[in-house]
């Protein structure tokens, strides 16, 4: 049984930071008694919001920094226990738009921490945040670990090289690692202000804001999700686990919806919201990936896990906070 206590104490650096999944992760980091440092560019696109960790703020290091500066990151992770690199260019659209910097951040940045962590700090345990986008248009569901793998956009084949550089560093230098491939996340601290990061954002953006829910295609598209703190709880075992060193795992949900039936869920739970079903734009449509949910059963066969917040629940817990801070992300940079 994983004892999340053994966190207390712990010298741990996320980057990322001040983004979504990584201040949810600080906070829990906080309240377990670890000693925390934020590292986050705060470039404005990419997600870094200091609202996100207004509470912890007097409690955490923040070191604003960007992870392709190899020569911050060689001193940030020295004298660390566990990195939680959750930094990333998460746009697929943007990858598309400016493959560069995509290629900088999610595969050169992510090779240049690994020297760091070789050079520094080789007792280091290290969680990489992964991406289900690499599958690419799914040839069976649920999709499993051994599916072939055949990204669609750039930013899948970054996060893919990003990936194997960990998986790599693990088998050949002993510097503990795993990744994780992620789903549909979303939670409170997510971005809103448009759907760079997740369609979900701009959806309960429109809906605050009295707007229809636009659903592209035929909204019959299939799709699951993962709450923040599932996603945590995930992130937290996979570092504390020896199990997880030098594997992949997916994330998932056993709840898939699809896109038209997850609007009417919306619709029920803020009265007086609506969607359209509109056509795909172009630049999207070429990108889409049709249906697509997770088969997580290795992760949940190896260290237990498995989420334990029901979409509905997880979208009154989201409409309910960006109700009262909306201010804070709607005109966020």
């Amino acid at each position: 049984m994983i004892d999340y206590q053994d966190m207390r104490g712990k010298e741990v650096l996320i980057t990322g930071g001040v983004g979504f999944i990584g201040s949810n992760l600080a906070r829990r980091l906080v309240m377990l008694g670890a000693k925390v440092t934020l590292v986050d560019s705060l470039i404005p696109i990419y997600g870094g919001n200091l609202h996100n960790i207004e509470d912890i703020k007097d409690q955490v290091t923040l070191n604003i920094s960007d992870v392709r500066d190899a020569f911050s990151m060689a001193y940030l992770v020295q004298n660390k226990d566990y990195l939680f690199n959750l930094a990333g260019q998460t746009s697929h659209l943007d990858s598309m738009t400016n493959p560069q910097a995509d290629l900088d951040i999610n595969a050169a940045a992510q090779l240049s921490i690994l020297e760091a962590c070789r050079q520094h700090n080789q007792k280091i345990k290290i969680v990489f945040a992964s991406t289900r986008q690499l599958y690419g248009k799914p040839e069976y569901l649920p999709v499993d670990e051994v599916h072939p793998i055949r990204p669609v956009d750039v930013n899948g084949i970054n996060k893919l090289a990003g990936e194997w550089y960990h998986l790599l560093y693990n088998n050949v230098y002993g510097i503990r690692a795993c990744a994780l491939r992620l789903t549909n996340t979303y939670g409170p601290g997510m971005r809103v202000k448009d759907a760079r990061q997740t369609f979900l954002g701009i959806w309960i953006r429109n809906v605050i804001e009295g707007k229809p829910i636009l659903v592209f295609g035929d909204g019959l598209q299939l799709r699951d999700f993962n709450y923040v703190d599932d996603v945590v709880d995930a992130l937290l075992m996979a570092a504390l686990d020896a199990r997880a060193d030098g594997q992949v795992f997916n994330l998932g949900s056993k709840e898939v919806v699809n896109l038209k039936q997850l609007a009417q869920m919306f619709c029920e739970l803020f009265p007086g919201s609506s969607y359209e079903i509109v056509p795909f734009p172009p630049e999207r449509k070429i990108i889409d990936i049709g249906d697509y949910y997770s088969n997580y059963d290795k992760f949940q066969t190896t260290l237990g896990w498995e989420p334990k917040t029901d979409i509905r629940q997880g979208l009154v817990s989201c409409l309910s906070y960006y109700q009262k801070f909306h201010q804070a992300y709607w005109n966020a940079a």
